[in-house]
């Protein structure tokens, strides 16, 4: 069987030319938010790889990249649809604007490869879970996991579609939206996401030595919350709407429970 970490490493190297061939797009469309149109589909390349040097013979190897592939390729279509016709994301746009002229090299470093080195990163439990052979049938682990996911999922595409409704109407600008999955935590996408990768990590858990690679979904909480969700896109919502100070005081911010005082 081939090892572990000759597909790993081989498949970061696959990510990183996938990343290089979508950052030339970039350089083209003079957009580089396009990066995040890729970032799920690269999760599904990189269980390609795995599957096509380790083929799967057991029922959880088929099952991580199908579950990969739902997840990846719905929140592509989501990011496409949402940025469709848009200027480049304002986060981009700022490091596009700071970095001036060198920008065009820089963003292949600090954006399109540091993006890939952490898809790796989060996709190893995966990548394990695809290529051990033990156990052989699924498991009450893989079950949880399963059900993990899916609570995830659930909890990202409801949250993604009720406010792409909510942004659609004419009626909501300058509103916050505090009503659905919104009403009891300030992110449910980014919840899902969490979730999801929660639930891909424990059915990699039920292979042995699986539980290696419990720093993959941490790191994804980290990015998450402290990084590129919700703390960044919270200070762009505290300045641009009065309102969301109000929402945040009476919401949990990620896990969802009961508001603080009627809405």
């Amino acid at each position: 069987m081939t090892s572990f970490w000759f597909i790993a490493l081989t498949g970061l190297a696959v990510v990183l030319a996938w990343k290089t061939l979508i950052w030339v797009l970039s350089l083209l469309t003079r957009n580089a938010g396009i990066v995040d149109i890729f970032w799920g589909p690269g999760f599904l390349l990189f269980c390609f790889w795995t599957a096509f040097l380790a083929p799967p013979d057991s029922p959880r190897q088929f099952l991580l990249p199908v579950l990969v592939a739902l997840w990846g390729m719905r929140l592509a279509g989501h990011i496409f649809l949402r940025s469709r016709g848009q200027e480049e994301d304002h986060r981009y746009r700022a490091m596009r604007e700071r970095a001036g002229p060198s920008f065009w090299w820089q963003s292949l470093f600090f954006i399109f490869w540091l993006q890939g080195v952490i898809l790796w990163l989060v996709a190893l439990p995966v990548l394990h879970g695809q290529i051990s052979p033990l156990p052989t049938d699924l498991t009450v682990l893989d079950g949880l996991g399963c059900a993990v996911f899916a609570i995830g999922f659930l909890f990202e595409t409801v949250g993604d579609w009720q406010l792409t409704r909510f942004k659609a109407s004419a009626s909501s600008r300058g509103r916050v939206l505090s009503s659905g999955l919104w009403r009891y935590t300030r992110h449910p996408n980014y919840f899902g996401d969490a979730l999801v990768w929660w639930g891909l990590f424990l059915i990699g858990a039920a292979t042995p030595h699986g539980w290696m690679f419990l720093l993959s979904p941490l790191l994804m909480n980290v990015l998450l919350l402290k990084v590129s969700g919700v703390t960044l896109l919270e200070v762009k919502l505290k300045e641009t709407r009065p309102a969301y100070r109000d929402y945040m005081e009476r919401t949990s911010a990620f896990i969802p429970w009961p508001p603080k005082r009627p809405v």
